[in-house]
């Protein structure tokens, strides 16, 4: 039986497995491409594991993250997540990692050792994603929101805008991408992708949208959340850049939130994080906590590292 084939069955009863590394989302996100997992194996039980998405670009092979993606990395059993263990189990899986021009990805923030890529010679860039933990106490969790979006937001907000899910995914998308617009970004994923991965979220019942609109039918602001058996992810956002200042984005939040704690029983909100300053502020105004997660690469080919840098095209 193939690593990919045990990793399959291993998803189903690893008990905090985060929902990017389940094999059903990486089946759905690698579409340009293809995805591996190198495993440890122990009394013929899987122990660590750490998939991997590889893509091809002209005469490149490359590992990167695959879109929609936050974080692959290693995964330990939770009774192995020990310097004792790591050390080895680490050890173990990059002896496992595919032969490529270079290796890319993001680490869970529930890895705290990176000290065995270091010793094979991969780098590492600290970013920061922002938690809400503890969200069953919701009163404690709004007190700690700042005056200024409880009061000129969230408030605001309820007076003229109502929060449901009955839009489409399409109407999601399409505010989306006017945020990017505003930015003057394209979408980095097609409608037909969100699409795919929408599906198969929902069949794992693991995805609400919620959507802000005024009395008219217009859509301020959207949210896609994600989950798994540990936290909620504030994943897809959007506004439409001509009815920002109704709040409505920050009451979505508030929103999601509340969902996260009653409806689903989750006691963690993870916005994901932003190393950009005015998305960050954003998150520091609910109170969220920053959680530090490692970017760790490894250029195998000088040839794709000046590429790379000539053209930055190996997302």
């Amino acid at each position: 039986m193939s690593n990919k084939r045990r990793y399959q069955t291993f998803c189903k009863t690893a008990v905090d497995l985060p929902i990017f590394l389940q094999d059903w989302y990486l089946d759905v996100v690698c579409v340009e491409g293809e995805w591996d997992v190198a495993i440890v194996e122990k009394a013929g039980r899987i122990i660590a594991a750490m998939p991997y998405y590889i893509k091809k670009k002209g005469f490149f092979t490359y590992s990167t993250i695959p879109p929609l993606t936050k974080w692959l990395g290693p995964y330990l059993l939770p009774e192995l997540r020990k310097r004792k263990h790591e050390l080895k189990l680490y050890k173990e899986l990059i002896e496992q990692l595919p032969t490529v021009d270079f290796f890319n990805q993001n680490f869970h923030y529930t890895v705290k050792n990176w000290l065995p890529f270091y010793w094979q010679h991969f780098r590492q860039t600290t970013q920061y994603s922002y938690l809400l933990t503890e969200i069953d106490n919701l009163e404690q969790i709004y007190k700690n929101i700042s005056t200024d979006y409880r009061n000129n937001k969230i408030k605001k907000a309820k007076e003229h805008i109502v929060v449901s899910s009955d839009r489409t995914l399409k109407d999601l998308y399409d505010v989306n991408k006017l945020s990017f617009e505003r930015q003057g970004m394209s979408v980095p994923y097609s409608f037909s992708f969100l699409e795919n991965l929408d599906k198969v979220l929902a069949e794992h019942k693991a995805r609400k949208l919620f959507f802000a609109t005024d009395q008219d039918g217009n859509i301020h602001s959207v949210l896609y959340l994600i989950w798994d058996k540990q936290s909620s992810y504030y994943h897809i956002a959007g506004d439409d850049p001509a009815l920002r200042s109704s709040g409505a984005s920050i009451l979505l939040v508030w929103e999601a939130i509340q969902f996260t704690s009653k409806e689903l029983g989750l006691k963690t909100f993870d916005f994901e994080g932003s190393m950009i300053e005015g998305i960050e502020r954003v998150r520091r105004q609910f109170g969220a906590v920053q959680y530090p997660y490692f970017n760790v690469r490894k250029y195998y080919s000088k040839t794709f590292q000046v590429a790379e840098s000539i053209k930055g095209m190996w997302s």
